[in-house]
């Protein structure tokens, strides 16, 4: 049977919008090259891919797009955590997207080296980042190997893609993103005035523990140990678990005074809610209201109503977007959460060197821990003084 062509992107010029013909029927995805349009292009087309492509039978020369159908229907699958997609599934099929828009009907026996160039170029094109590009290709070419396992490409075809080495920094058009810096504890202090209790707390814990931002949104009482001096904290999901690797955080005095005033609730209850922070801080305004109460309150808040009530538990996302928020209002630089893990990281490397930094943070090596701790420039500089 053959390969279907994969159904184009298309711009309809009368209305501006952007268009895909599937199965017959003509879908609207928004406004013509807008990142919606095309993210909702690509959802349709690995849905597409996967119901409209079979795998080829034994003995028969497997197409791109028909090992582009199998293994999205194998990841679909494969990178769910706690009932949802991460964001590794996003990833390839942002991936494939580009091999798609390039190759959209081909043999796998043509699908060489320079075609895999080709998709790197485009890449290049697109301004991703360096780093982020030879992601992506390893993505490509891991697609490649899960499909020589399932006996659907040659083996050939694999080991031809594997002798593609990744881009050198400074021997490439595709740019270096600066890495992440560590958050200096005067702009976090000036921070937390402008957070709810709750989001401050949060934010205190995280640079007491050096936890991850998902660890401390999903931290419950039941993931604590509080029958020692240190209390030790056991994620029930963390980053690094599909490794079978166990993630202790231990909290120890001032940790634990943060702690203690929200474990005051069902074991399996998220500490942290934003249903919680939102009434304490209506409840402040209350307090603080001047205005008499027979005046305005004539609508009830949008969120009483039923049209935007607030979860049970914060997401990496929306507690970034929260300490953003504060900082436009302290006037500081943007920072996020993951900058707090790198100030956590630095100070105890400062103080109690590498190893210490490696356990704290949770990393199987330390030269993990060498991108999240900064080195102490001081040191070398007092060396410099003593001996240059």
């Amino acid at each position: 049977m053959p390969a279907r062509r994969i159904p184009a992107y298309r711009h309809h010029k009368a209305r501006n919008l952007a268009v895909v013909t599937l199965n017959g029927r003509d879908i609207y995805l928004g406004e013509f090259d807008s990142p919606e349009s095309r993210a909702k292009y690509d959802t349709l087309i690995a849905d597409w891919l996967c119901r409209n492509h079979e795998p080829p039978p034994p003995g028969a020369e497997c197409s791109l797009p028909q090992l582009m159908a199998a293994y999205l229907i194998f990841a679909k699958g494969y990178y769910v955590k706690n009932g949802e997609q991460t964001r590794e599934f996003g990833c390839i099929t942002e991936a494939l997207r580009e091999v798609r828009r390039l190759y959209p009907d081909v043999k796998m026996s043509e699908f060489g080296p320079r075609a895999l160039k080709a998709v790197r170029e485009r890449m290049v094109e697109l301004g991703w980042c360096r780093k982020y590009i030879n992601k992506q290709i390893g993505r490509i070419v891991r697609m490649v190997k899960w499909g020589v396992s399932e006996e659907l490409v040659a083996p050939g075809v694999y080991q031809a893609l594997s002798t593609i080495a990744g881009l050198r920094k400074g021997r490439t058009e595709a740019p270096d993103h600066e890495p992440v810096k560590p958050v200096a504890d005067a702009d976090v202090n000036a921070t937390i005035p402008h957070l709810t209790a709750v989001l401050a707390d949060m934010v205190r814990l995280q640079r007491l523990s050096g936890a991850r931002p998902g660890e401390i949104t999903s931290l419950r009482p039941m993931d604590v140990s509080c029958g020692a001096r240190v209390w030790r904290f056991r994620p029930d999901s963390h980053k690094t678990e599909h490794h079978d690797r166990e993630r202790i955080i231990f909290l120890g005095p001032r940790a634990q005074k943060v702690l203690a005033k929200y474990l005051d609730r069902a074991p399996d209850q998220y500490c942290f809610s934003p249903r919680e922070s939102e009434e304490l801080r209506r409840s402040e305004l209350h307090r603080q209201r001047r205005t008499p109460l027979n005046y305005g309150n004539t609508r009830k808040p949008r969120y009483e109503d039923g049209k935007r009530l607030p979860s049970d538990c914060y997401t990496t996302g929306s507690y970034r977007r929260a300490i953003q928020r504060a900082c436009a209002k302290a006037g500081i630089s943007k920072w996020s959460p993951n900058q707090i893990r790198h100030t956590a990281g630095t100070e105890v490397r400062r103080k109690r060197g590498l190893e210490a930094a490696q356990t704290v943070l949770g990393h199987a090596s330390a030269d993990v821990t060498q991108i999240y701790a900064e080195r102490d420039m001081e040191l070398a500089a007092s060396v410099a003084m003593e001996l240059g």
